[in-house]
């Protein structure tokens, strides 16, 4: 995990897949939020058939091992009754995979149907920025009391290429209902203002960073390319080379 300045390690991360749903939450406000799915209702029709085909898969299954189980203990397990029996087995084993098979046909109907929002999506997740962010927020107590609160919203590795949030109240402070109204809000906005400098600072160091990164990788693709092209010439002159080796001029 990414603690303390080496956050600067995370330039040239991508934002991980999971900010987009199990770590949205992790996000300050400022980064905004995704553009939500439109529900599709093809989907729900789907799932709702897997799921009727999960229940009569498995009361079919159930059926068949009651009836090939009993006519086996009668006949003493026929080809029928060994039939049934196994056949009964093998659906009620396998009577959840209607339940997998729907959802994953509902999420590609929903995806197919959403591909704009799938493509606004992608862009929102790759504008967000892997350097420290800090919020304010206030909240109001029972007894009159106003708790300000300072959350820091710190970059972390995600995995080799990617990287996610982690969250945590970094200062709380509590003001009593018997201070004046004036003095809390002028303390709630200096802490604002506090936290908008640190954020706008680390945001600054991160753009250098990444400036000098891409740079860096910027003279790196030029001297691959350099290097790409020599390689070629060498090789056209050694083939030159080789062919007039192989097939000599006529010398008069």
């Amino acid at each position: 995990m990414a603690t303390g300045e080496d956050f600067l390690e995370l330039v040239g991360s991508q934002p991980d897949e999971r900010l987009l749903g199990e770590d949205l939450g992790l996000l300050p406000a400022s980064a905004g939020r995704p553009e939500a799915f439109v529900p599709s209702p093809a989907r729900r029709r789907v799932v709702a058939i897997g799921a009727t085909l999960t229940g009569i898969t498995l009361v079919l299954g159930v059926v068949l091992t009651a009836f090939g189980a009993i006519d086996g203990f009668a006949s003493g397990f026929d080809t029928t009754s060994v039939a049934a029996l196994l056949i009964g087995i093998a659906l009620i084993a396998t009577h959840w995979g209607w339940v997998h098979v729907a959802e994953l046909t509902g999420q590609r109907l929903e995806l197919g149907a959403n591909r704009e929002v799938v493509d606004t999506r992608r862009s929102w997740l790759h504008a967000i920025e892997p350097y420290p962010r800090w919020e304010v927020a206030t909240i109001a107590g029972a007894d009159g009391s106003i708790t300000i609160i300072t959350t820091e919203f710190r970059p972390a590795r995600a995995r080799e290429q990617t990287f996610t949030f982690e969250r945590s109240d970094v200062a709380r402070e509590v003001h009593s209902g018997d201070e004046p109204a004036a003095t809390v809000a002028e303390r709630a906005e200096l802490v604002r203002r506090q936290a908008a400098a640190d954020t706008a600072r680390e945001r600054e160091r991160y753009e250098v960073a990444q400036a000098a990164y891409a740079q860096a990788m910027l003279a790196n693709a030029d001297e691959q390319e350099r290097l790409a092209a020599v390689r070629a010439a060498s090789e056209a002159l050694s083939e030159r080379i080789n062919s007039n080796l192989r097939d000599p001029p006529l010398v008069e």
